[in-house]
């Protein structure tokens, strides 16, 4: 207990004087999972409304395909990517691995499917009446599509958060792709992780807050409009 309650102490002081490593794997983290999730939003929202309302043979084998990605460890990501963007793979001469922007695509990834899975969850279960009347007044497929994503907004916005809090904490991707590397890769996670590894345990745990809070903090906002969906 002695060794935990000197590690929170040391902790703290690193926070309250806002050591320059930790707030740089702080800021690297928000902006490029921030990134990530604000490019998957812009593709997983219209794919999850799509395939919601769309009439296409095998569209459940979609579904079932993006649902199934959900699920995947993000080493395996970390992995699939490292074998495009190393120097022998076929996006190689972009010389993207080990740069944050190869980290962006990776959690972009990770995003796609827990977007586009949960919108269209959230789009299919709208009440029927919404798309009845969208049609009755004339409105156009496009007219319509605006119509489903502004009813279905909140199960959007937990889609949005949810993937961000998915992309904030993960370590996979960034360690397999980005390297680690101080000042120019080093995240959240990785430097926990490795802070830890190699004894630096109140450095390490001070990361860790940092990540627990915001964390947390989407965990509440995410509560927050489920109950106020319910009410």
């Amino acid at each position: 207990m002695q060794y935990l309650s000197d590690g929170l102490g040391e902790a703290m002081g690193y926070l309250l004087r806002m050591e320059p490593s930790v707030i740089s794997a702080a800021f690297r983290s928000l902006w490029i999972s921030s990134l990530a999730v604000l490019f998957a939003t812009l593709c997983g929202v219209p794919l999850g409304s799509w395939l919601a309302r769309a009439s296409i043979p095998g569209r459940w084998l979609l579904v079932f395909a993006l649902r199934v990605a959900m699920a995947f460890p993000t080493v395996f990501l970390g992995l699939v990517c490292f074998a495009i963007f190393s120097r022998r793979g076929p996006l190689g001469a972009l010389e993207l691995l080990y740069t944050p922007w190869v980290i962006v695509i990776g959690e972009f990834v990770l995003a796609v499917p827990i977007i586009a899975s949960l919108t269209h969850g959230a789009v299919f279960s709208l009440d029927s009446r919404v798309h009845e009347t969208a049609v009755t007044l004339g409105a156009g497929p496009i007219r319509r599509w605006f119509t489903y994503i502004s009813e279905a907004r909140t199960g959007i916005t937990l889609a949005v958060l949810t993937a961000f809090a998915r992309c904030i904490t993960e370590l996979g991707i960034a360690m397999m792709v980005g390297g680690n590397i101080q000042g120019r890769t080093r995240t959240l996670a990785t430097a926990t992780a490795m802070e830890t590894d190699k004894g630096a345990f109140a450095q390490g745990l001070a990361m860790g807050f940092i990540m627990l809070t915001i964390a947390l903090l989407v965990t509440a906002i995410i509560g927050w409009l489920n109950h106020e969906n319910e009410v």
